[in-house]
């Protein structure tokens, strides 16, 4: 029944859905606060919000049997390649992708920021804002996930002194897919 009751809910939610989830203003507040983070370092922060997975990787998870979670990480690396988070000028972009359908975050970083951050970071923060975002609070897990990858970012890529250049490879605002 979990099964089906899963299928059900990726083949019927959209992205009208985000949008009723993370408002205008929600999603407003989302790209400020990027844009803000930005301001102090030279990495690149991209929100990715998708209602559901495509068909595809349903397949994958409802036939083939292979867990939802490697399903949905390889979708965020998908789309980490798909919106070139890989082509920034210092490679230190960070895609943070969210499933609307599983309540799911994943977070993935560009090579620069994987060699002096490891994975075991990651899943630490993945972990703590899992239960904000089951509990449909997903602005705020939104909002600590862009703060623990500006923090990040900031320690070890900080924007030099006086350099007020704009150098943003990547939109600010969150794509709602």
């Amino acid at each position: 029944m979990d099964t089906l009751r899963r299928l059900l809910r990726h083949l019927w939610l959209d992205a009208d859905d985000v949008r009723r989830v993370l408002d205008e203003d929600a999603i407003d507040r989302l790209e400020a606060r990027i844009g803000k983070s930005e301001a102090l370092h030279t990495g690149q922060i991209c929100i990715c919000v998708e209602a559901s997975l495509p068909h595809s990787y349903l397949w994958r998870h409802m036939l083939r049997g292979e867990p939802l979670s490697d399903v949905v990480r390889d979708r965020a690396i998908t789309l980490f390649g798909k919106q070139r988070v890989w082509d920034t000028e210092y490679n230190n972009g960070v895609l943070i992708y969210l499933l609307l359908a599983e309540h799911r975050i994943e977070i993935v970083t560009d090579r620069a920021l994987g060699r002096v951050v490891d994975n075991a970071h990651w899943t630490v923060l993945l972990q703590e804002i899992a239960a904000p975002c089951r509990g449909g609070k997903l602005e705020d897990a939104l909002g600590r996930a862009i703060d623990d990858v500006d923090a990040s970012l900031q320690r070890h890529f900080p924007r030099p002194h006086g350099d007020a250049t704009d150098r943003s490879d990547l939109p600010n605002r969150p794509l709602i897919r």
